[in-house]
This record gives C-alpha cells, sequence and structure tokens, in this order.
C-alpha cells in the first residue's frame, strides 16, 4: 500500500507511474480524491465544531463564576458534541473508505525500470550457459516424462482434473531430491533460516502480500460458499482459510503488526512449500505438461531489510536464485521486467527464464522481486531505525528458489539423451541415491 501522505503530495508522479503500468489514474484515484477531500472536510468542520465548544465551555464558566444562568449555552455545547459525534464518526467510516482505496492502487515501480507494455518490452540484463546443441530432436518434458513412466498427467486429471500431475518412481524422487538441494543450499551456502509455514492463510495475510482484494479469483478458498469469504468489503472473519499461491505470504506475515528489531537486519527465510493457484486468467494457456499447474511446489526466498539496503538485498536474493540454476547447468537469462509487467506489489522485479530445449524457448522459473515498503505497510511491518526513537517500515523482499516443478522440467529437457533417457545433475545425485541416469525402467 502506498504512503497517504505521498499520494496526495504527488499526485502527477503517482499518475504518471500508474500510466507506465497501463492502469488508468482516473479509474483508481478518482475515489482516493475524493474520499480525501470529504475526510479533510470532515476534520476542518470538527475542529471548528471544537473551537466553539471549548470558547462555550470557558463562557459557561464564567457565568456560572458570576451566578448568572448558563443553560442556553450548556444546551448549544450539548448540541455541539452531538455534531462532533457524528463528524466523528464520518471521518472514521471515510477512513475504512480511503484505506480501501488506496489498497487497489498498486507500488510504484522504481525510475530504472523500463517502459513497456507486456513482456515483450522486458530487457536482457544477464545470460549465462550455453544452449546445448543436440544431434537428436529434443522432445518436451511431457513425453520424456510419460515415456519413462515418471509423469502421469492422465491419472492426475482423473484424480483432479486438469493441471494436476503425479510423479513416479524417480520422478518423484527427483522432485524431492530438487527440493532438499535447493533448501540446503540457501540455508548452509546462502545463510538462509529454513521456515516451514502453514499452507492455509487468512485474509489479513494475503491482504499483507497484496493478493487480496485484488486477485481473489486466482484464489482457492476454503469454505461452503461466497458466504464464507474471508474478505468482505474490507472486513476479514477470523475463521476464513484460503490455500496459498506461494510461501511468500505467510512468510512474509510472520512479522505482521510486529516491530522489529534493528540488528537483527535483514532477515532471510527460506522456505518450501506446495502453493495453489486457480489460474484464473491462464485459460487455453500452456495447457500440456506441468508449466501451468493448479498445484506445484516451490522454494521461496524472502527477506527483510533496511530501506538503505534493499537494493544490495535484491541483488544477491536474485543471484542466490541464480545459483541454483547454474550449479544444476541449466541455461538461463535474467529478465529486468518492464513496467507494464511488474506485478501489483511489487516496484521492481528480475525474472530469470530457464532454456528448455523441447520446446525450443526460454520460460520463467523465478521472480525476485523488491516491494520496498509496500507490503509492510499493508502488513504494519516496521522496524526502530538504531539511535531513533520513530519506527519505520521495513522493506520486503522475495523470489522463487526456485519453481521446484519447472526446475523438474527442465532439468528433463535439458539432459535428455538420444535414446530417450534422462542424465542426472551431478549435484542431485547425492539426494537420487547415487542414480546417475533415468530410463525408461524407472
Amino acid at each position: 500500500m502506498l504512503d497517504l501522505s505521498f499520494v496526495r503530495n504527488n499526485l502527477s508522479l503517482v499518475e504518471d507511474k500508474l500510466r507506465a503500468r497501463n492502469a488508468d489514474p482516473a479509474a483508481l484515484l478518482a475515489g482516493f480524491v475524493s474520499l480525501d477531500g470529504r475526510r479533510r472536510e470532515a476534520i476542518t468542520q470538527a475542529e471548528l465544531l471544537k473551537a466553539r465548544r471549548n470558547e462555550l465551555s470557558q463562557q459557561v464558566g464564567t457565568l456560572k463564576k458570576a451566578g448568572q444562568d448558563a443553560t442556553a449555552l450548556v444546551e448549544e455545547t450539548k448540541a455541539l458534541k452531538e455534531q462532533l459525534d457524528t463528524l466523528d464518526t464520518l471521518a472514521a467510516a471515510l477512513d475504512v473508505e480511503m484505506r480501501q482505496s488506496l489498497a487497489r492502487i498498486p507500488n510504484l515501480t522504481r525510475d530504472e525500470v523500463p517502459a513497456g507494455k507486456s513482456e515483450a518490452d522486458n530487457v536482457v540484463v544477464k545470460s549465462w550457459g550455453t544452449i546445448p546443441t543436440l544431434d537428436f530432436t529434443p522432445k518436451p518434458h511431457w513425453e520424456l516424462g510419460e515415456s519413462l513412466g515418471i509423469l502421469d498427467l492422465e491419472r492426475a486429471a482423473k484424480l483432479s482434473g486438469a493441471r494436476f500431475a503425479v510423479y513416479k518412481g524417480a520422478g518423484a524422487r527427483l522432485e524431492r531430491a530438487l527440493i532438499n538441494f535447493m533448501l540446503n543450499q540457501h540455508t548452509e551456502a546462502h545463510g538462509y533460516t529454513e521456515v516451514l509455514p502453514p499452507f492455509m492463510v487468512n485474509s489479513k495475510s494475503l491482504f499483507g502480500t497484496g493478493q487480496l482484494p485484488k486477485f481473489a479469483e486466482d484464489l482457492f478458498r476454503c469454505g461452503d460458499g461466497a458466504e464464507d469469504a474471508g474478505f468482505v468489503e474490507g472486513e476479514y472473519r477470523d475463521n476464513d482459510h484460503w490455500l496459498i499461491p506461494t510461501a511468500e505470504v505467510p512468510v512474509t506475515n510472520l512479522f505482521r503488526d510486529e516491530i522489529l528489531d534493528d540488528a537483527s537486519l535483514p532477515i532471510c527465510f527460506a522456505a518450501y512449500t506446495p502453493c495453489f493457484r486457480a489460474e484464473a486468467g491462464a485459460a487455453g494457456r500452456d495447457t500440456r505438461g506441468i508449466i501451468r499447474q493448479h498445484q506445484f511446489q516451490k522454494v521461496e526466498l524472502v527477506k527483510f531489510a533496511r530501506p538503505e539496503e534493499s537494493d544490495t538485498e535484491h541483488e544477491k536474493l536474485t543471484h542466490d536464485a541464480e545459483t541454483i540454476l547454474e550449479l544444476l547447468g541449466l541455461p538461463y537469462r535474467r529478465m529486468l521486467l518492464c513496467a507494464g509487467d511488474t506485478g501489483f506489489s511489487a516496484a521492481k522485479t528480475y525474472d530469470l527464464e530457464v532454456w528448455l530445449p523441447g520446446q525450443g524457448l526460454y520460460r520463467e522459473i523465478s521472480s525476485c522481486s523488491n516491494f520496498e515498503a509496500f507490503q509492510a505497510r499493508r502488513a504494519n511491518i516496521r522496524y526502530k531505525p538504531g539511535g531513533k526513537g520513530k519506527t519505520e517500515f521495513v522493506h520486503t523482499l522475495n523470489g522463487s528458489g526456485l519453481a521446484v516443478g519447472r526446475t523438474w522440467l527442465a532439468v528433463l529437457e535439458n539432459y535428455q539423451q538420444a535414446d530417450g533417457s534422462v542424465k542426472v545433475p551431478e549435484v542431485l545425485r547425492p539426494y537420487m541415491g547415487g542414480l546417475e541416469q533415468i530410463s525408461a525402467k524407472g
């Protein structure tokens, strides 16, 4: 969420930044400007009435001391109190509406974020690895997985419907190996603290990281119907639950409504969780294979940093995610997302895209973002800078380190052999019981 005073005092800048995101400033800010005007008018009227009430109180005291009748002034004072109560109620209601209006405005992108409308306008800032030259026609992962007997999409559809997968044999073990390898690398080599959070969260948590209210249709809600939704016109219920779309949500909200110790920053967490996404806006996209699933596994990196250090921590986090790809020997590129492709809560995002020879293209495998104070303001996560009495909002960052399913398919496609088998990357072999190759025997 943006700072109220900042938006009020920098409307032209906010409008320009929203246009860069291909958003409509008039639609997003009209409610805010109107509400802000009404709220400030109510406050001004309340201050005038309070001044009048104080004046009357003094007059009443003077009259009573003089033994004169103050009944009329007392009645006027009572009437003023009723008007003040009405104005206070109005101001409180307008505060709630203002917060709801602000909650629908996306974060402002950094100045270095390039202009652009879609992923076609993203900028390559780094490439790593050599795209393999194969002397045979490479297969996509869904064909490899089926022929090796390690991926069963047909039975997954029978169990749960489209966009689900069943991993079997060496395929299931490869998924588990990747999770353990990523967690070990991030905790032992990169210094993250491992966290295993709940896989269901409440609406306040989803509001804190920016999924609610805007992206409710992309989430899976637990309940009997719409009446059980946790987010209803800005109000929350204590018994609502949603399946997490990413570990970013529970891990970032670990410190919701808390003040962090300055000496503890930066705080760095790594978390494995399954993730659940409705993919409401992805109808007809990536219907083959396991690129876009309703349920998938991910290892997420989350950081809480001082504002002046968040840029450095963003670069470190992105590099930590890249290290996984490099250790696995998977060619990738780092993309700086343009303003039109940057997520709702992010100020700046790098996407890591891995090369998939079976499909002849790069695909996103990690998104690493600096949210600055946007999430912290929504979730009320603060810290007290050393030597200062006033608290400030921390900066939050996160990124996939990595999306496990997409790493799984990248291994299959990049390490496939002419005979249809798949070599196991050396760094994964200790996690695979020494297995060097996945063959049709699985």
